[in-house]
């Protein structure tokens, strides 16, 4: 009864402010990440009636404007907006920055079911600087409290090969390089926020074929391919990256920190035979099927969202960066892929 009175109190308050922050009763596996670095794509409000029209429950929105909130204003898509890495120096650094994006971005904007804002991704990779991500995230979210918003959680967004290393699953560790992360897991911890982590199997792969096989990248394995020391057995890569950044929270004293993947996808082109279509479809397609089901370390649903809506041509990097769409700027989807 006290959970159900704590949601109703949150729904007042959301609504008195003209935005909703909504914690749904039974969290939607599969959300997609909306990019804009493309040309000739749609209108944010076309984006929306896609997503919809499509059965997709979530998206992660990384350039937060005025016209994607509008568009998104009584949608129920649930939402995780980014601040960008390079608004971390200024959020860190002053409790008034921090009020001043929540005001814009938050509190101006009707009927939006935000969950969660990412403070940072992939940082430093992504840019910026990671002394700067734990007093940023507690810069906004103490202007969530002061703003009467305190039921949406804020976090950050890491990438699993970056700040974790161990293998088997079981002995899985934040890395030297990644001394940033064991403060901000125990935060997280305190608040009850989830740790955002981008799970790229085609990138671990990649680094590793000699010891990693496609099929288990890609979820098509039958067999038991690693079992843990602990007994735990894994029949594909998505699985053991996820156990392996929850045994890191683990050794960080932060085992109760629940993980939301908030990216994971495979490109369909420019890595010749590894990013190809018919491989790109395999993979998230067993992906929305397998998320539903957890891991071997932890079982039940995992939220997930899936890299990327649209292909973006005007992304930088390697090619494969410009081909992780599920659509194409026509809306015509990139490969057949049933989400629900």
């Amino acid at each position: 009864m006290a959970e159900h009175r704590a949601s109703a109190y949150m729904f007042a308050v959301a609504m008195v402010l003209g935005v909703l922050a909504a914690i749904p009763a039974a969290v939607q596996s599969i959300g997609v990440c909306y990019g804009v670095n493309g040309d000739g794509l749609p209108s944010a409000s076309d984006v929306v009636e896609l997503y919809k029209s499509n059965g997709i429950a979530g998206m992660r929105v990384y350039t937060v404007n005025d016209d994607t909130l509008q568009a998104l204003s009584g949608s129920n898509l649930g939402l995780i907006l980014d601040t960008g890495n390079t608004q971390l120096n200024a959020l860190a650094s002053s409790a008034s920055n921090a009020d001043s994006w929540v005001k814009a971005n938050v509190q101006s904007h009707q009927g939006l079911t935000i969950k969660y804002i990412a403070v940072g991704n992939e940082v430093p990779g992504q840019g910026g600087n990671p002394r700067d991500i734990l007093p940023a995230m507690k810069n906004i979210r103490n202007a969530l409290v002061r703003a009467g918003l305190g039921g949406i959680k804020v976090s950050t967004a890491v990438n699993s090969d970056t700040v974790t290393q161990g293998f088997p699953p079981s002995k899985g560790i934040f890395n030297a390089s990644a001394s940033h992360m064991p403060p901000i897991a125990q935060y997280l911890a305190s608040t009850g926020a989830p740790l955002l982590a981008n799970i790229y199997p085609y990138f671990s792969y990649k680094g590793d074929t000699s010891h990693i096989t496609l099929d288990y990248a890609l979820f098509s394995s039958t067999t038991t391919v690693v079992t843990d020391d602990n007994g735990n057995q894994y029949q594909n890569l998505f699985d053991a990256l996820v156990d392996t950044m929850y045994s890191a929270l683990e050794s960080a004293r932060a085992g109760t920190v629940p993980i939301v993947v908030s990216e994971s996808g495979w490109p369909s082109a420019g890595d010749g035979t590894v990013a190809t279509m018919d491989n790109a479809q395999m993979y998230n397609q067993n992906l929305i099927n397998h998320v539903e089901k957890g891991t071997p370390k932890r079982p039940g649903n995992i939220e997930t969202y899936i890299f990327a809506m649209f292909n973006e041509n005007n992304k930088k990097g390697e090619e494969t960066e410009k081909h992780f769409g599920l659509f194409n700027p026509d809306q015509s989807p990139a490969y057949p892929i049933i989400f629900a």
